[in-house]
């Protein structure tokens, strides 16, 4: 965790997995219209990590890296709520490669691809900054209940 934090952190694999570990039962919502019910994740809950990074008061949003460049954006609120974590196991197995292995952040009340797959690290931004699906005409948000897919209309 960078950008707008007290305290920078920065894990390696052995250190990542030595952190409390929790489980969330959630669904998931895919813009393509699907849903998967009562989802098991099991990882590192993302209030317990804004607890040791400290995010400073300007800090309103967050930017997700992950591998191949893919980026993505949410408010930093989305991380305190109880049910966020950064998955590691799902369903009682380690994440598949195509599933976001090794690391996947989850937020179950917005549509998957805030869901950001293989992170390689979370940066804490004061506005915010679209990332590669928001840039490409999906909505800003995403919450599922809203219908927010896209950020224009039909």
């Amino acid at each position: 965790m960078s950008g707008l934090v007290e305290n920078p952190l920065r894990f390696t694999w052995e250190e990542w997995n030595e952190l409390p570990t929790v489980e969330v039962k959630a669904d998931m919502h895919c813009v393509t219209s699907w849903s998967k019910l009562d989802n098991v994740w099991r990882g590192v809950s993302a209030r317990h990590l804004l607890d040791l990074a400290q995010p400073k008061p300007e800090a309103k949003f967050f930017a997700v890296h992950c591998d191949g460049g893919y980026t993505t954006n949410a408010p930093v609120e989305e991380l305190y709520e109880e049910d966020a974590l950064f998955a590691t196991h799902h369903n009682g197995e380690p994440l598949e490669p195509g599933h976001g292995y090794p690391l996947r952040l989850v937020i179950p009340r917005l549509y998957a691809w805030k869901s950001a797959k293989w992170i390689r690290g979370v940066e804490f931004i004061p506005e915010d900054r679209p990332g590669f699906w928001e840039q490409n005409g999906y909505h800003a948000y995403g919450d599922p209940w809203q219908e927010q897919r896209y950020s224009f209309g039909f």
